[in-house]
């Protein structure tokens, strides 16, 4: 099969399974879900950043073990580097939260506030704002800099993003 009809069976399978996801019937059914996370799955390895924050999401909160929870890290990572803010958002209240394996990091945590900041996720510049006043483990407070995300959280807030 050549491969633009290959990228195009992909597309497809996905807008299809993303329609079948709104539906708790579909949800509910074991092979039809098998089938749709191998619809999220393609077009995620094709490289689609939204593919690979909607499938990396759904590995992180519904995946079923270790695995599952790395590969979506993973996908949320390629995501946030590819643009997502959601992805990037997430991403940096993990590394907030730290787990069993990572202390938390609010270096990261800033780090991909940052990029879902730039991405234009309406929630960073407050948390940003909030990491910066209160100060964290591995981020001293800085007051003038928690000023600034403030303001620009303020500045979103008013313009409805």
């Amino acid at each position: 099969m050549s491969r633009w009809l290959w990228q195009l069976r992909a597309r497809l399978g996905y807008w299809l399974a993303r329609r079948l996801f709104h539906l708790p019937a579909a949800l509910r059914q074991p092979r039809l879900w098998q089938w749709m996370q191998g619809q999220y799955g393609r077009m995620a390895n094709l490289g689609d950043s939204t593919a690979q924050s909607f499938y990396g999401h759904i590995l992180l909160f519904r995946g079923q073990g270790l695995g599952a929870r790395e590969e979506g890290l993973r996908l949320l990572r390629l995501a946030a580097n590819g643009g997502d803010g959601k992805a990037a958002y997430q991403l940096g209240v993990l590394a907030l939260q730290g787990d069993t394996r990572h202390a938390p990091d609010a270096s990261q945590a800033a780090r991909w506030w940052e990029m879902a900041l730039a991405a234009g996720h309406p929630l960073a510049a407050s948390r940003l704002s909030q990491l910066y006043r209160d100060g964290a483990a591995g981020l001293d407070a800085d007051l003038q800099v928690a000023e600034r995300y403030a303001a620009m959280a303020d500045e979103a807030t008013r313009s409805g993003r």
